[in-house]
């Protein structure tokens, strides 16, 4: 039947968190089924593009706690991606009464957590072996969310509408959150979004970051015999590189004061040492808070391999080309101290006994898009540490922490303290 107390509901809904009959409900998850959650999940291989297990891992939990399988939705966003994918944002649609809430986090992990062994090390979880990273980043996340999903689910108590996203591709590019389709989510009025970090960490803004990809060509010849023939692409990059370094357009770039960085990560060219090499291919990025300052980066970009190639030549005089290809990654964004879903996490934070911690990152996040896209979203950690790299950890502690500040967010401002 109708839920009567959301307009919105799915039509299908077999229950609702205020209706006068219920069937009593489970007990919540303890701390240690939480745990063994978050292992679970850590366990599963799931790449960007290829986390088709970790959601049905979460669609069989929901189920198990009464979630109605027409209450999970999956979109389209993997077929709008550049990378293709196995699947689309996970999306659940809870109903209540007042302003819709979203908590969000991403599927995926990077590839050295793929083959991951989580198991507990004191008051950590760390990979058993230690040539994986672990895969907290974000895993434990998605624990977070499907622990309040199903502890919501299971309880009696009246909750405001609920929206759960987990989204795709995060760590390659943001592309989950870029393609989402927005109609699904129900306008939710607040947005907790969980990621890497201390659980205490409030992160309301993010730089932007510009992607590109760059096509040096240059004339093919032998090397040995008439290197003075031909025009070197690797050349041509070198010395665009040189000089991006040497006017401090690459790295961290400070000029007065704005602030930003570059890098070129990939350089790939040549097939031998006796053939000047004529193709060269390079993917850089650039990064600033300030979008103004983030275009003339680019810019500068540009402007060093135009002028590189100008400076290459064959002794007849010919020179090569260069060809750009970028696109804006995710626009910068920053919240106000008194945005709603800033002083609801807040709230949430010091109801747990913790002090918010105000941040700004230089990464890219998914509340980047989905603020861009008119979800302003807060960022909060779920103990993780050493992301990315083999020595990362989980923080056993703060990730309970983020559990029950994800289950106070979820359950509304009026919510008292439970017992986890």
């Amino acid at each position: 039947m109708r839920c009567p107390h959301e307009r919105d509901a799915y039509p299908t809904t077999p229950w609702c968190p205020l209706a006068k009959k219920q069937t009593p409900p489970a007990a919540r998850l303890s701390d240690p089924q939480a745990i063994d959650l978050v292992t679970q999940l850590m366990a599963i291989p799931g790449r960007s593009g290829e986390e088709g297990l970790v959601a049905q891992f979460i669609r069989l939990k929901l189920r198990e706690a009464g979630v109605p399988d027409d209450a999970v939705r999956q979109d389209t966003a993997n077929k709008r991606s550049p990378l293709g994918g196995d699947i689309g944002n996970l999306i659940v649609k809870l109903p209540g009464v007042g302003p819709r809430r979203m908590l969000s986090a991403h599927l995926d992990t990077v590839p050295i957590c793929v083959g991951c062994k989580p198991r507990r090390k004191g008051p950590v979880i760390v990979s058993a072996d230690p040539k994986t990273g672990l895969g907290g980043d974000n895993r434990a996340g998605c624990a977070v969310l499907l622990a309040a999903a199903m502890d919501i689910a299971r309880s009696p108590l009246p909750h405001p509408p609920l929206t759960f996203l987990w989204t795709v591709q995060e760590e390659a590019g943001l592309h989950g959150a870029r393609n989402l389709s927005t109609g699904l989510l129900g306008r939710p009025r607040l947005a907790f979004n969980f990621d890497g970090g201390s659980p205490a960490k409030l992160t309301i803004g993010a730089t932007g970051g510009y992607r590109m990809t760059i096509e040096v060509t240059g004339l093919a010849s032998h090397a040995g015999n008439a290197p003075q023939q031909g025009v070197s692409a690797i050349a041509i990059a070198s010395l665009a590189i040189a000089d991006l370094t040497r006017k401090g357009w690459h790295g961290l770039v400070k000029k007065g004061r704005k602030q930003g960085a570059s890098n070129v990560g990939v350089i790939h060219g040549g097939e031998a040492t006796n053939v000047v090499t004529d193709r060269v291919t390079l993917r850089a990025e650039a990064r600033s808070h300030d979008a103004a300052f983030l275009e003339r980066i680019v810019a500068e970009i540009k402007q060093a391999f135009d002028h590189a190639v100008a400076e290459v030549r064959s002794e007849s005089g010919q020179t090569g080309n260069v060809e750009f290809r970028g696109q804006l990654d995710y626009a910068a964004f920053r919240l106000p101290a008194n945005d709603p879903s800033v002083a609801a996490a807040g709230g949430a934070i010091r109801a747990v006994g913790r002090e918010p911690e105000i941040a700004v990152t230089n990464g890219g996040l998914d509340a980047n898009w989905l603020t861009a896209r008119g979800v302003p979203t807060v960022t909060l950690g779920c103990g993780q540490r050493s992301i990315h790299t083999v020595s990362e950890q989980l923080d056993i502690a703060e990730f309970l922490l983020a559990r029950a500040i994800a289950f106070r967010l979820a359950q509304g401002e009026s919510a008292a303290p439970q017992a986890g």
